[in-house]
C-alpha cells in the first residue's frame, strides 16, 4: 500500500489585481460626499482659446449658475487612504473600507474625458492624508500642474489646501486653482482635540491666512502688473461639521463671523453631522442628521454675508439657539417690532433689507422703482416681495395691505398659518405653538475662540 506524500511546494502566492480608474472613480466619488464645501467660482474667467474649457459663469455640483444654468463639478479625493484618526471621518485610519487612490495623470484623464463629454465644468478635488501632508499636497500640486499645463485645461478647479503641509506647496496650488479652502471642520478648539488629536486649531488657520495674505497681494500686484498670474482669483472658503459636539448656534455663527471679518472668506459652509463610525465619543442622533438646524445656519450666514446683520442682533448667551418654526429673519422681526411698520416709499436700502419677505434683489428694485412713481402693494408683488410676510411689516403710503396689528402674537399666529412656512421636518411631525420663542437647545457650549 503507498503512503501519501504531503506536497512541499509552496503555496501560490495571491493575485493582487490593481482597481481600474472606473472602480477608483466610483470609490472616491463617493468618499468625497460628505465634504460640501465646493462652491461657485465667483469668477468670469474666460479661456485664452489655446487650451480646454474656462471659468464663465461655473457652479457648484448639480446647482444653478448666476445665469440660471444647471453645472456640475467633478467631485472626488485624491485618496481614502488617511493617516489620521479623526473621530467624525468615513475615512479614518481605523475605518474598515475599501481604499483607493488616484495618480495625477488618471484625474487629468477623468477631467478631461468628462468635459469633453459635457458632464462637468470643473474640478472639486479634496483627499485624504497619505503617507504626510506634504506628501499629499505635492500629488495634489503635480495633479494642477499636469491638467493646467500638460492637458491646458482651463476650466474651474476648487481644491483643498491640506493644513499642515509646506507653505510653499500651499502657494503653488493657490497659483494653479481657482478656489481653495481649508475646513474648520469643528467650531471650538477643545472640540478639535478630542474628535481630531492629529489636527490643531493653529495647522488649520496658518494655510487660511497664507491663502488670504497671498490673495491680497496678488490684487496689488496686478493692478501694477497685468500679467501676472492670479493667485486662488475666486477666494477660500471652509466647512464646519454641526451636531457632532455641543456648541450652541450662537458660538457656531460667531466663529463663521470672525471667519468672515479676520480671514475674509467667501463662504462657511455647515454640514449637519452624520454619524457613520457610530463612535463611542460621537452623539448617537435617533432624529437623524441635524438637517433643519443646518437649514438656519445657512439662513442666518446669508443674513450675515448680504443683509448687514450681526450675530449679536440674532442670538445672545440668553437666546443661544434658532428657533425652528420661524426664518432667523421673521424671528428678529417679531422681536423688534418697535422697528416696525416700514414705509416702502421712503425707507433707505438697508431698511428694507430687514423687512421679512423681501430680498436683496427686490430691496434694488423697490429702490429703483419708486424713483419714478410712488409703489403700492401691487407693484411689490410684481417686483418679488413676498407679500404673505412681508404685509405685517410695511406701509405702502402710509396704508397697510389690510386691517393689522403690530403685535407679537397676532403675527406669529397669522404666519404659523401659512403652513409652507412651517419647516417640512415639523409639518410631517406636526407642530403645535407652546410659545413664541421657545429655546430649542441642542446642548450646552464650550467657549469659542478664534486666533488672529
Amino acid at each position: 500500500m503507498k503512503m501519501q506524500t504531503l506536497s512541499t511546494q509552496p503555496a501560490a502566492p495571491a493575485i493582487h489585481i490593481a482597481p481600474s480608474i472606473m472602480q477608483k472613480l466610483t470609490i472616491l466619488s463617493a468618499a468625497a460626499k460628505y465634504d460640501v464645501a465646493c462652491t461657485s467660482s465667483g469668477i468670469t474667467r474666460q479661456g485664452d482659446g489655446s487650451g480646454i474649457g474656462n471659468t464663465l459663469s461655473c457652479g457648484i455640483c448639480h446647482s444653478f449658475s448666476a445665469d440660471g444654468r444647471c453645472v456640475s463639478l467633478l467631485k472626488i479625493l485624491f485618496t481614502n487612504e488617511c493617516a489620521f484618526n479623526c473621530a467624525y471621518c468615513r475615512n479614518n485610519c481605523n475605518s474598515d473600507i475599501e481604499r483607493a487612490t488616484f495618480t495625477p495623470d488618471e484625474i487629468c484623464t477623468l477631467t478631461i474625458e468628462f468635459y469633453r463629454r459635457n458632464y462637468i465644468e470643473g474640478l472639486f478635488l479634496s483627499s485624504g492624508i497619505l503617507i504626510s501632508p506634504n506628501y499629499t499636497m505635492d500629488l495634489i500640486v503635480q495633479t494642477l500642474y499636469r491638467l493646467r499645463t500638460v492637458y491646458r485645461f482651463q476650466g474651474y478647479i476648487h481644491v483643498k489646501a491640506i493644513p499642515g503641509a509646506d507653505p510653499l506647496l500651499i502657494e503653488k496650488a493657490g497659483y494653479l486653482a481657482d478656489r481653495m479652502s481649508v475646513n474648520l471642520e469643528l467650531p471650538t478648539s477643545d472640540a478639535l482635540r478630542r474628535l481630531a488629536p492629529c489636527k490643531s486649531r493653529h495647522t488649520i488657520l496658518k494655510p487660511m491666512r497664507q491663502i488670504q495674505n497671498g490673495i491680497t497681494q496678488n490684487r496689488h500686484e496686478l493692478a501694477i502688473y497685468r500679467k501676472q498670474p492670479q493667485f486662488v482669483p475666486a477666494g477660500q472658503s471652509t466647512q464646519m461639521i454641526i451636531g457632532a459636539t455641543p456648541e450652541n448656534d450662537f458660538q457656531i455663527m460667531s466663529v463663521a463671523e470672525s471667519l468672515y471679518q479676520k480671514f475674509s472668506l467667501k463662504r462657511v459652509f455647515y454640514s449637519a453631522f452624520v454619524n457613520v463610525n457610530h463612535d463611542a465619543n460621537l452623539p448617537s442622533l435617533p432624529g437623524g442628521p441635524p438637517l433643519l438646524r443646518e437649514h438656519r445656519l445657512y439662513q442666518a450666514d446669508w443674513l450675515l454675508r448680504y443683509y448687514h446683520f450681526t450675530v449679536d442682533e440674532l442670538l445672545s448667551d440668553d437666546r443661544p439657539n434658532f428657533n425652528v418654526y420661524l426664518d432667523p429673519k421673521c424671528d428678529w422681526a417679531l422681536r423688534h417690532l418697535e422697528y416696525f411698520p416700514v414705509e416702502i416709499n421712503t425707507a433707505d436700502y438697508r431698511t428694507l433689507l430687514r423687512i421679512p419677505g423681501v430680498g436683496a434683489t427686490s430691496a434694488q428694485r423697490i429702490v429703483k422703482a419708486r424713483r419714478s412713481s410712488r409703489l403700492d402693494f401691487p407693484d411689490l408683488k410684481k417686483i418679488g416681495v413676498v407679500l404673505k410676510r412681508a404685509l405685517y411689516f410695511i406701509t405702502c403710503s402710509g396704508r397697510t395691505m389690510y386691517p393689522i396689528k403690530i403685535d407679537e402674537d397676532f403675527i406669529c399666529r397669522n404666519l404659523l398659518s401659512d403652513r409652507t412656512q412651517i419647516p417640512r421636518q415639523l409639518r410631517e411631525d406636526g407642530y403645535r405653538q407652546l410659545s413664541l420663542f421657545d429655546d430649542m437647545q441642542f446642548g450646552g457650549g464650550t467657549d469659542v475662540c478664534i486666533p488672529m
